[in-house]
């Protein structure tokens, strides 16, 4: 019996497209002026410490490290200082109503039945914990936070790194083979799937059009074909 669901965003309960082609060319808008307006900000500094650390680049060239969290974002690389930074700006956004993060209907529903039949729900994406907060919280669905009962980002590990799923077992103090963990990404699922972890492999029409069986991952189209094993 699962005892508890993670799950991704991106691809999962959310359409790919909007993270690329609204959340990604957003902050790569914004940062610029962004870092150059708040560069004095602790929580900026601390961020271009680890900027410069991560690209070896001298810590007072603001402008070298600016053009390197371009190429980071135009790369989709999954680092930290990046994805804090970028949940920063984004909380911007959001609050200024620029835009609302889009999730899929099917999920909403599914996330608000399953929190109702008392399954605690997690997030694990390569976005910081912050910008996942964010996400949720200005929904296109409205304000989904209280579905979650927390969150897990890149400072628990690598997505793709068996380790990290021990981790969030660990800190969810259940059993691997008690929790259900869904992805688009297979390679995702294989890490989770190797400590214990049930999975279900989203494969969306708009993101994923050729569907793939696969021996070791149920398939599923959206969230309504999600069966709790």
């Amino acid at each position: 019996m699962i005892e508890a669901i993670v799950t991704d965003i991106e691809g999962t309960t959310s359409s790919i497209a909007f993270v690329k082609d609204v959340l990604f060319p957003y902050a790569a808008r914004v940062i610029p002026d962004y870092v150059r307006e708040h560069r004095e900000r602790p929580e900026i500094a601390a961020i271009l410490d680890e900027v410069a650390r991560e690209a070896a680049l001298p810590r007072e060239d603001i402008e070298a490290m600016i053009a390197q969290l371009l190429r980071w974002i135009g790369e989709d690389r999954k680092l930290t200082p990046l994805k804090t930074l970028q949940g920063l700006v984004w909380r911007a956004g959001y609050e200024k109503g620029a835009y609302r993060a889009h999730i899929y209907a099917d999920a909403a529903r599914a996330l608000r039945d399953w929190h109702e039949r008392g399954i605690p729900i997690y997030v694990y994406s390569s976005g910081s914990i912050a910008a996942q907060k964010l996400f949720f919280a200005y929904s296109e669905a409205g304000d989904l936070t209280t579905l979650f009962s927390g969150y897990f980002d890149t400072t628990t590990g690598a997505k793709q790194d068996s380790a990290s799923y021990r981790a969030i077992a660990a800190a969810l103090g259940r059993a691997p083979e008690r929790i259900l963990f869904l992805s688009d990404i297979k390679a995702e699922l294989d890490a989770a799937h190797a400590v214990g972890f049930k999975t279900c492999w989203l494969q969306r029409p708009q993101d994923s059009p050729a569907r793939t069986s696969d021996a070791v991952h149920p398939v599923a189209r959206d969230f309504n074909a999600i069966t709790l094993p």
